[in-house]
């Protein structure tokens, strides 16, 4: 019930804000507007036309806009085309008033002339600290950091240190952490908002701030900043360089979108799929990104018929043996894609060290066999009850046994190789290890079963 509550209160806003830009109810709309949330701002904005947007931008201040803009996700093309209905100027304003790491994730969506050319109309010592930012490689900590934080001295006390807090407080993306430099910058302790909150005026920040703080490299992948900050549960972590000067910080709101995008990212690749498809995309659009795969995947599946080709005198003298085709492929395929979902995710999550690798190749193994044996008995006695054949049935569940500890084997370690390899293991996608899955089940099959065709009624 408070859902459709909160539904219909949410339509009634909507309406009454699209009506008061229609009337050109300025002190209306803003009242209503600002009241909001910034992504319930950044919701409704993107539901507008661009015809009405254009008043938007009249009603609101580049400041206003920032914290909007700051809360809309969209793709590359989505950005420039949303940033080419405003003046240069109002631009050059709003990216100045973003968080520098949002007016930077913001500027690597354009065109590199575009991005230039806001950046020499913005704010001079703004537009110094996004270009820092824009130097550093993308997916790296020193990508995603903010330079928007509050750092105090070691040599100061309580008292001076309260006042620096409230006076940068509002420019500051986070205080729940303050941390504590030397007189070279360079990072050597941290303070929690709550713990120098209570801490006596004249105290020095040497004797309450903790010395033994975690930081990340500038040079860090934000994959691993992500996994030690859930490790952690930190809110934010500071980010030095290679003499530990502090440089800026990442926020946990930051390391959410990074978990989102690596998720996204190793989702789509396990599909197949060189980028996730949004639903508003076009299907020229989705067929581009999926045909590169596919046509791979056409020249594999090539490979598996001629196999099948080679085989055509056993299948010519005994044809019932390509009706267990598809069931071979597929459960060889099937439990690929299971053994390669795991290694992956404990590639992902950092569970797989040198010595668990072993136990995972071996416990895989293990699972292979178990599941096959199995599988291969069933299949057994079902063929036997089927054609009446014991020795067609016992070929099939052998096949079995041995196509499903392969391809399990399959499964894992292909991506721990390429792991080893530096290469991403997320593109050892399903298809791809079914495809391959495939050609070694049909090799296996149809290689026994020309071994002991005499065998065979």
């Amino acid at each position: 019930m408070t859902e459709q509550r909160e539904h219909e209160r949410n339509n009634y806003n909507s309406d009454l804000l699209i009506k008061s830009l229609e009337n050109e109810h300025i002190e209306l709309f803003r009242e209503e507007f600002l009241d909001m949330h910034p992504y319930d701002q950044a919701q409704f904005f993107t539901m507008l036309d661009k015809n009405v947007r254009a008043k938007v931008y009249l009603y609101l201040s580049p400041e206003e806009m920032a914290a909007l803009f700051e809360n809309i996700e969209n793709e590359e093309e989505d950005y420039e085309d949303i940033l080419s209905e405003m003046a240069p100027a109002y631009v050059a304003d709003m990216l100045s008033e973003m968080y520098t790491d949002d007016a930077v994730d913001v500027l690597n969506e354009l065109d590199k002339d575009q991005a230039v050319s806001y950046l020499t109309i913005m704010d001079n010592e703004a537009a110094q600290e996004i270009k820092e930012l824009l130097h550093y490689e993308e997916y790296t900590a020193g990508s995603i950091m903010t330079t928007e934080f509050i750092a105090i001295e070691a040599n100061q006390t309580v008292r001076s240190a309260m006042y620096i807090l409230k006076k940068e407080a509002p420019e500051a993306e986070t205080i729940y952490y303050i941390y504590v430099v030397d007189e070279e910058k360079k990072l050597v302790g941290v303070i929690s908002l709550r713990d120098l909150i209570v801490a006596d005026d004249d105290t020095m920040i040497l004797e309450v701030m903790n010395d033994r703080v975690v930081s990340v490299s500038v040079s860090e992948d934000q994959e691993e900043v992500a996994r030690l900050m859930r490790d952690y549960n930190f809110l934010a972590v500071p980010v030095v360089d290679f003499q530990d000067h502090l440089l800026g910080i990442i926020t946990v709101d930051d390391i959410i979108d990074v978990m989102e995008e690596e998720a996204s990212d190793d989702y789509s690749k396990l599909a197949g799929v060189s980028d996730m498809d949004r639903v508003d995309k076009g299907p020229f659009a989705a067929a581009k990104k999926r045909l590169p795969w596919l046509v791979i995947l056409l020249f594999l599946g090539m490979l598996t018929a001629s196999l099948i080709g080679r085989f055509e005198e056993t299948l010519n003298q005994k044809a019932i043996l390509a009706v267990f085709i598809p069931l071979i492929a597929g459960m060889a395929g099937n439990t690929g894609t299971q053994a390669l979902a795991v290694a992956v995710r404990g590639i992902a999550t950092g569970e797989l060290d040198d010595g668990s690798k072993w136990k995972l190749i071996i416990r895989e193994a293990g699972t292979g066999l178990i599941t096959g044996a199995t599988c291969g008995v069933l299949i057994t006695i079902v063929v036997y009850f089927w054609h009446g054949d014991w020795f067609l049935g016992f070929l099939v569940g052998l096949s079995i046994l041995i196509t499903l500890i392969v391809a399990t084997l399959a499964g894992s370690l292909v991506p721990l190789i390429m792991h080893k390899m530096k290469v991403d293991p997320a593109v050892a996608s399903g298809p791809f290890i079914t495809t391959i899955n495939d050609i070694i089940s049909i090799l296996i099959y149809f290689g026994m079963a020309t071994m002991f065709m005499s065998y065979l009624h």
